[in-house]
């Protein structure tokens, strides 16, 4: 089997001077063309104006009620079992109706170590935790304030 031997480089070539030249001009139309126009940038005004969360975005958890007012969550253990990050932390307790077999006692989340993967969302068999708030703004200067426990979770479904 023959081998072809490559082309010989010109010098222009081997020091990469050509290809930088390139890449330098399309940096600098780029810089040219957002200075001429200004208006079409795709930048927004943070503060002041927010993006529209799509549809299928997963924000900030929430935990949905039954009609009583009652968490529907039935601490199955699901979500803490399909959470690759392992920040959802539950203790079951005893639900006073005998038709409902468990309830969540205390149901918390760490924020700080959710990968927002929507796993969670998934293994529910009940339909009792979702992410469709929209809110996106989860930042606060304490790390206790990150950890969201049921109360707050419920109060959740009142953003959507």
């Amino acid at each position: 089997m023959y081998i072809k031997s490559p082309k010989r480089l010109s010098i222009g070539e081997r020091t990469y001077i050509i290809e930088i030249l390139k890449g330098l001009g399309v940096t600098i139309s780029h810089l040219l063309k957002s200075f001429w126009n200004m208006n079409g940038r795709p930048t927004v005004p943070y503060p002041d104006v927010k993006r529209k969360a799509p549809v299928r975005f997963r924000g900030r958890h929430r935990l949905m009620r039954r009609p009583d007012g009652s968490p529907r969550c039935v601490a199955c253990m699901c979500c803490p079992t399909a959470c690759p990050a392992d920040c959802i932390y539950i203790v079951a307790g005893e639900h006073p109706d005998p038709k409902i077999e468990k309830y969540p006692v205390s149901f918390e989340i760490d924020i700080l170590r959710c990968v927002f993967c929507g796993l969670c969302v998934e293994a529910c068999p009940v339909d009792a935790i979702r992410m469709d708030t929209g809110i996106y703004e989860m930042s606060d200067y304490t790390r206790k304030s990150l950890i969201y426990n049921k109360e707050f979770l419920l109060k959740g479904e009142e953003a959507k």
